[in-house]
């Protein structure tokens, strides 16, 4: 089993959680997990990974942030095609908006959506919410 990135930005520490908490799902079911900062990295580094994860909190107006993660989907999105990717977010307001129009894009660019739909949080997460993240850390292994 090659290694699994789980790539992510996070401004209040609550998607960093998440990131962690899936990674832990990746290691408990016997996978290696590499949990990074997407400043931390090119996304590029994704080019030659069939399957990974991409976080980000909703931000502004449901939105990605701008700066960091926006520049590095856009990147994602050239070579998206056939890979199998998660994602997920914390957020604080809205309705998950932010987290449907990024899962339309990644499938519009030809990637396969691993549970189908991006896994949101409200604000910390929660037991429950953390375990969602171990489930799909564990997914991430078996797709």
């Amino acid at each position: 089993m090659s290694q699994i990135i789980v790539a992510y930005w996070s401004g209040t520490g609550n998607t960093e959680a998440m990131a962690n908490a899936i990674g832990k799902g990746i290691t408990d079911a016997g996978g290696e997990a590499r949990v990074v900062p997407m400043e931390n990295m090119e996304a590029s580094e994704l080019k030659s990974c069939s399957v990974f994860a991409l976080g980000c909190p909703a931000m502004g107006a449901e939105e990605l942030e701008d700066t960091i993660v926006e520049p590095f989907v856009d990147e994602v999105e050239k070579f998206a095609a056939g890979k199998k990717i998660a994602l997920f977010g914390s957020y604080d307001w809205g309705d998950g908006e932010w987290m449907r129009l990024w899962a339309d894009r990644m499938k519009n660019a030809g990637a396969f959506l691993v549970g189908d739909e991006g896994l949101i949080c409200n604000n910390e997460p929660g037991e429950g919410d953390i375990a969602a993240c171990e489930k799909l850390g564990q997914l991430l292994i078996s797709v």
